[in-house]
């Protein structure tokens, strides 16, 4: 017997408020459930590497695998979406990722740890994909739409550094198994909810959009770019292996965008790109998450490798962003874009951005936590004003049969920015700092100085980022006035 509340009746105008807050609530969990994995796994290498004997290269595919497994199917799912219904692939898609968290914490073998964070990728993949498709199609009024865009955008935003605490907290506490095993009650819960709240869309069907080599194209095409990505630190920039394969992808993925354009049911219709909104929002959307790579994880390597910290003392340091970023998006993001509008909110947000990674660049080997990183921290609230703003623009050129597609493709344009940031920033930084040990500087100062070259690029990539935004996207009409 049930012993779950009833819901409340819906009207003919819709879900009540109080169901599209709880459709809101399950989106945000499983988006922070699935972005804490991300980050979460990254403390807890040293014991998994230790417990089931990784050798170094192949410590790397426990997050490899996972990267590979959810952005090389992102677009895809999205458009499933549309065309089955979203509720069904978000559903899907968590049913995947819990299954696959059980089989990640009982894992006993390298192997079977690699399977099961591939397949936690692709059970992430089919409900990311959907998520902010469900939430533009339930809130439809535009302060509404901003603060629901908002709490998912902070979810997405703070997860990487609630993860950090998180997962130094288990792993020192009681064993590596249980990063993964704390998604299996949050995954559940969202099932048992998700089911009675998220509207049960049927999905325009597969007719509409069964375009099975242009699926082919597209997923085989990511998959092997960000393959590609990922092996770069270990072949080289200019190395056969790199160019064979950028070649590949490149094939690949003209091929698709030359059959989306030829195709009578394409998988995916470009018309989603005549929107300078859209197409605006994706590019600055690639600069900026590549550039903030340096921020999310070679701040950890910094604490951790130079100054010294533990994996907790790390999460906790960092906790400080997450903090400003959570106060920023939530409490006042959606009132900023409704009155300025979302162009001039991103550009503000990405100015403080600028500011924290400059910051960066001069930070001592000697750095004082009060007086050289808590400054950056706190300008980590840019987090909070530009991830809102950018995802409402890159989702407002999306009707109801697109909103999936919308949804796949800015959460596709997110994975290509990190993976980008990961492949140049840290090979950028490894390659400064190896030189300078050659020539006999100590580890600390090498290391430092790799990393402040990091921090330099990612600085320029979101002055980049700052350009396009203020020279491609519209800025918002003026307001009426009553």
């Amino acid at each position: 017997m049930s012993v779950t509340a009833p819901l409340p009746p819906r009207d003919a105008t819709g879900p009540t408020a109080r169901t599209r807050k709880l459709a809101l609530g399950v989106i945000a969990s499983g988006m922070l459930m699935m972005t804490l994995d991300g980050s979460i796994v990254t403390v807890a290498m040293p014991a998994i590497q230790r417990d089931l004997g990784f050798t170094s290269a192949g410590l790397s595919w426990v997050v490899n695998a996972y990267l590979i497994g959810f952005g090389s199917l992102l677009l895809l799912a999205g458009r499933l979406g549309d065309l089955i219904g979203r509720k069904r692939m978000f559903v899907a898609g968590t049913v995947v990722f819990t299954a696959a968290s059980l089989l990640a914490g009982v894992a006993a073998t390298p192997g079977m740890l690699i399977a099961a964070r591939l397949l936690q990728g692709v059970g992430s993949a089919m409900a990311s994909a959907v998520g902010l498709g469900i939430l533009v199609t339930l809130f439809t009024g535009q302060r509404e739409r901003a603060g629901a865009i908002a709490v998912f955008s902070f979810t997405g935003a703070a997860g990487a550094s609630i993860g950090q605490v998180l997962g130094g907290g288990l792993t020192d506490a009681l064993a590596w198994n249980w990063i993964f095993f704390i998604n299996l009650p949050i995954g559940i819960a969202a099932l048992l909810i998700a089911r009675r709240v998220l509207p049960a869309d049927r999905g325009i069907g597969l007719a509409a959009g069964a375009d099975v080599l242009g699926a082919a194209l597209v997923t085989a095409g990511l998959m092997l770019g960000i393959y590609t990505v990922v092996k770069v630190e270990e072949y080289g920039w200019t190395s056969a292996p790199t160019l064979g394969l950028g070649a590949l992808t490149l094939v690949l993925l003209v091929g698709f965008v030359v059959r989306q354009a030829t195709a009578r049911t394409p998988l995916m219709p470009l018309r989603i790109f005549r929107s300078r909104s859209v197409a605006g929002a994706n590019l600055v959307q690639v600069l900026m998450v590549a550039a903030l790579f340096s921020f999310q994880i070679l701040v950890a390597l910094f604490l951790q490798n130079v100054l010294g910290y533990g994996a907790a003392e790390t999460g906790l340091a960092m906790l400080p962003a997450a903090a400003v970023i959570g106060a920023v998006s939530l409490g006042v993001s959606a009132r900023l874009n409704a009155r300025f509008g979302e162009r001039a909110v991103l550009l503000a947000g990405i100015l403080l951005l600028i500011g924290a990674l400059g910051l960066l660049t001069r930070v001592p080997v000697q750095a004082q936590y009060v007086s050289d990183l808590l400054p950056v921290m706190l300008l980590a609230a840019g987090f909070g004003l530009a991830l809102p703003a950018l995802t409402a623009l890159g989702m407002s050129g999306a009707g109801d049969d697109d909103a999936g597609l919308a949804s796949g493709v800015f959460n596709t344009t997110q994975q290509i920015g990190m993976a980008v940031g990961v492949a140049v920033l840290s090979t950028l930084a490894a390659g400064r700092s190896e030189r300078l040990l050659a020539e006999g500087h100590s580890r600390a100062d090498a290391l430092t100085n790799g990393y402040q070259l990091a921090f330099g690029v990612g600085t320029g990539l979101l002055v980049a980022a700052f350009a396009l935004a203020l020279l491609v996207l519209r800025p918002a009409a003026a307001p009426a006035r009553s």
